[in-house]
């Protein structure tokens, strides 16, 4: 099986880490300056995102890693006489991608673990097919990569055909010696061997954490190997993210490869803990060449107030703000919600409507009292409606105490939101960041444990923009690859696995829908002054597709390639 670790290195043997057109000149604005260190773009679709509708520009200048000059190739060529031509072939240049919503910290081990991901992500649609994954990945790479541990990442009970999570017994055909972890789809499961209990201490004496569930065994109280919540993402956090330095950097460099060559120019940890050490670390030494920021877990506020925190980046790096998690994954029926699941998961009974992270009110009114004082920028994971209510009975007292000045407080993902809910995150002037993804990749399974007509109106973003909420998408990688071309497809057509139309009245546009990821994903970052549109001054952050997304069959979307990455003027990925 080739894994995503190879996928990977296929990616960077194409990649060009060269300079190109990220001069120096500190000047441009006339024939008479140096225009020599200038990069001059032209010969196919400059497609600006500025406005209402498409707007499209003959050439793009950039010189000391901005944008100079958009606008017609007669008046380029005649204030750059002396600039690099580089022709576009007919391939589209748009700004840089910014994913609304990803989990930066988890690329690298995306990038060099097992690939557990079902068709036609991967290969692994039932048990055997796990198994044999892992097994032909240990007996290729061994665990020196992964400080001892066989992992995997993106299985999917939603779509094995055993439609269960694997259990211990399973794992255990993998390795009765080595640890094994199996990271969930969503990342709010992970699933381990006998050994990988034994080495994380979970006993029959462990007891649930709060937010977390520890499955056992049928008739007792012993672990079967699945984890939930706050029972798995600490553990796996730890595998996923070795502490060891030389370690700790080939995760960072392969997860910024992979990074952009889906097209990132701006990425995020979206609930950084202790990882944030790793990656300020990392920026310190200068190593990366995108631009990462971390939304802080509440329960490390002592990171909101180190260095990194602020609007600027220091060597392409900042801590954004503030993150707060109040359920889990819809997919996984761990979300929280008013109705009942039609299917509860093992173990739980008829009636069963996942539960809280957070089951006190006044515990997360203090987390979000905490940001308005402190007036950091607040991102939110609410799934279920049941979370929703509960964020919206915080924040009319935030709100009241503290104002709501422009804070731009982000809910992430919000899947099965209310209509009426909608009106509430109008109201209290919260960023959208919805996950349309899910029509595909879970739109069939959501028929079947939340019922056809609900289905329909899972990620109601077109609802969302029509009610003046301001909108994007993400990715939440590596819940799947961090392929934003895929995000956009899905953000416009909405189709399931089975090819279902699942809302249809809740698609954008493919104008609306790349606003999301360049535009609109910039400004709820507060980041629209130096990013997501093409104009001079802003930074030189470019992708170069081998289509117009805007032009060609909607369903065509998820197949257009990224073929040029640059940052600031630097290109920083290239497909040959």
């Amino acid at each position: 099986m080739r894994t995503l670790f190879h996928s990977a290195c296929a990616a960077l043997a194409l990649a060009l880490l060269t300079a190109c057109g990220g001069g120096s000149s500190t000047t441009g604005d006339n024939a008479n300056a140096d225009t020599t260190a200038y990069t001059l773009y032209h010969g196919g679709d400059i497609v600006t995102m500025e406005g209402d509708s498409a707007q499209y520009a003959e050439a793009l200048v950039i010189g000391n890693g901005t944008i100079a000059f958009v606008g017609s190739k007669d008046d380029a060529l005649a204030k750059y006489p002396k600039a690099t031509a580089v022709d576009l072939q007919g391939r589209t240049m748009v700004p840089g991608f910014v994913d609304g919503h990803c989990h930066f910290s988890g690329f690298g081990a995306q990038a060099v673990s097992a690939n557990l991901l079902a068709s036609p992500d991967g290969t692994c649609d039932n048990m055997e097919q796990l198994v044999t994954a892992l097994k032909e990945w240990h007996a290729k790479n061994g665990t020196d990569l992964t400080a001892g541990w066989i992992i995997g990442m993106g299985y999917d009970d939603a779509v094995l055909t055993e439609n269960r999570h694997p259990t211990r017994e399973d794992l255990d055909k993998v390795s009765t010696e080595v640890p094994v972890m199996c990271v969930h789809i969503s990342g709010h499961f992970s699933a381990v061997n006998s050994k990988g209990l034994e080495v994380l201490g979970i006993t029959m004496a462990s007891k649930d954490p709060e937010g977390g569930v520890i499955r056992r065994m049928k008739g007792s109280k012993e672990p079967n190997g699945v984890l939930e919540e706050l029972a798995a993402i600490p553990h796996m956090l730890k595998v996923i993210s070795p502490a060891e330095p030389e370690l700790a950097d080939l995760y960072m460099d392969r997860g910024q490869a992979m990074a952009a060559s889906y097209g990132y120019t701006t990425a995020n940890e979206g609930r950084a803990m202790t990882n944030h050490e790793q990656m300020a670390d990392y920026a310190r030494r200068g190593k990366f060449y995108l631009d990462v920021m971390s939304f802080v877990d509440y329960t490390f506020p002592q990171y909101m107030r180190s260095e990194w925190y602020g609007r600027s980046y220091k060597n392409h790096y900042r801590v954004a703000g503030y993150k707060l998690t109040l359920d889990g994954s819809p997919q996984g029926r761990t979300a929280w919600r008013t109705q009942p699941y039609l299917l509860p998961p093992d173990g739980q009974k008829k009636g069963y409507a996942g539960y809280p992270a957070l089951p006190d009110d006044k515990a997360v009114q203090a987390i979000v009292d905490s940001a308005f004082a402190n007036n950091w920028q607040l991102k939110v994971h609410c799934n279920g409606d049941a979370a929703l209510d509960q964020l919206c009975r915080v924040l009319g007292p935030a709100v009241a105490r503290y104002g709501n000045n422009d804070r731009r407080t982000a809910l992430i993902h919000g899947q099965l939101i209310r209509m009426d809910q909608l009106d509430s995150l109008k109201k209290y002037d919260v960023y959208a960041s919805l996950f349309p993804m899910h029509t595909f990749y879970w739109g069939d399974w959501y028929k079947q444990i939340i019922g056809p007509e609900a289905a329909q109106h899972i990620s109601p973003i077109r609802s969302a923009l029509n009610k003046g909420l301001r909108v994007n998408s993400h990715t939440d990688a590596p819940v799947a690859f961090p392929n934003l071309m895929m995000i956009l497809w899905t953000t416009v057509n909405r189709v399931s696995r089975s090819g279902e139309v699942m809302g249809p009245e809740e698609r954008l546009t493919p104008y609306e829908a790349l606003k999301c990821i360049t535009i609109w994903g910039a400004e709820m970052f507060f980041e629209e002054d130096r990013k997501g549109t093409l104009a001079p001054g802003k930074l030189a952050d470019l992708v170069i597709l081998d289509k117009n997304p805007l032009k060609v069959d909607p369903m065509a979307i998820k197949d257009i390639r990224v073929m040029e990455t640059i940052k600031e003027g630097r290109t920083v990925y290239a497909r040959q």
